[in-house]
This record gives C-alpha cells, structure tokens and sequence, in this order.
C-alpha cells in the first residue's frame, strides 16, 4: 500500500502544531500508519521537522502571492498576508519554536525569500509614508512572524476565537507600525 506523504506531513503538522513534543510513536498514530512506516518516510524527527519546514516555506511563499505583496496602499497587503498566512499559522508557529532549523549551515534558504519579500513589503510602506522609518523594516517583519506565531498558538489553546486571528494580529502589528502625524 503506497503512503500519502501530503496526508502524513498534514498528519503531522496538524499533531504537532497542537502537541509539539509529539513522539513518532504518536505522529504515526496520528497519520494512521504504523512507526515504521513513518521511518521508511522520514528517517527520524529531524527529517520529519525539515519536510514540514519545506511544506510551510512552500504555503508562505504561496500566501505571498496571493495576498498581492505590491498592489495598493503597504497597510491593506499587510491585511491581505496574515490573512492569507491564517491557513498556515499553526504549522509557521512550530516551525518557528524549532531552533534547530534555524542554527548552523543548513538554514533553508526559502526563510530568506519570505524575510525579503516581507522587508521589502514594510520597506514599500516605509517609503510611502505608511509605515514608521523609525524601526527598521527586518524588525516590523520579525514582530509580525512573532505575532502570527503568538496569535496561532493563543488560536490553538482556544483562549482566541480562530475568526478573531487576522483582526488581532494586524491590528496590533499596524497599531505599531502607522506612521502617526506629527511623530
């Protein structure tokens, strides 16, 4: 019988979004596969975290492109991209709680085009007179990966209502990020 790997990653992320300690034992368990199915799939957790790293890179770059990065006032794409993100949130959150993706030589370079497709959507708005010049547009995108991630984790743990995400998250990110008359 030949495994649905899309069906076993979304296994996965969905269980470990909710329970990031997670064993493989329970991540098997999870897509409905046995352990060592799962092994002949992904060699280990660290091989499993990497294809989920490619899947959420893969769903980022995605929801770039849909929420139009270049099209309109900077402020309403920066709605349109948590709100197209909201899908992926959960998984962008693990992700981003897993340092070991992000420590030494094997950085994934698609983290790299999603930070400069963001940096250059803040800098848009900067440059437009949106956006504060006083904090540097690789700041305003790491505070929005943070409130993406904060706001997917208070969704998962239930203390925010899923059709509240976007709201809350934009409106904290801009209510920062405006430039205010007279500042």
């Amino acid at each position: 019988m030949a495994v649905d790997r899309d069906h076993v990653l979304r296994a996965a992320a969905a269980l470990l979004t909710r329970k990031s300690t997670a064993t493989m034992d329970e991540v098997a368990r999870a897509a409905g596969i046995s352990r060592a199915t799962l092994h002949r799939q992904f060699a280990g957790r660290d091989a499993l975290v990497r294809a989920l790293e490619a899947l959420g890179i893969a769903e980022c770059e995605a929801a770039l492109d849909a929420a139009r990065l270049d099209e309109g006032p900077a402020a309403d794409a920066v709605r349109r991209t948590v709100g197209a993100l909201e899908p992926s949130a959960a998984l962008l959150a693990f992700l981003y709680s897993e340092n070991q993706l992000f420590e030494g030589d094997q950085v994934d370079e698609g983290w790299t085009r999603l930070d400069r497709r963001l940096a250059a959507l803040f800098r848009r708005g900067q440059e437009s007179g949106e956006f504060r010049i006083d904090l540097p547009a690789v700041w305003l995108t790491e505070a929005f990966y943070g409130l993406l991630a904060s706001g997917a984790w208070a969704v998962v743990d239930g203390r925010v209502a899923r059709n509240d995400y976007t709201h809350l998250v934009v409106e904290l990110l801009l209510g920062g990020a405006l430039r205010r008359e007279g500042a």
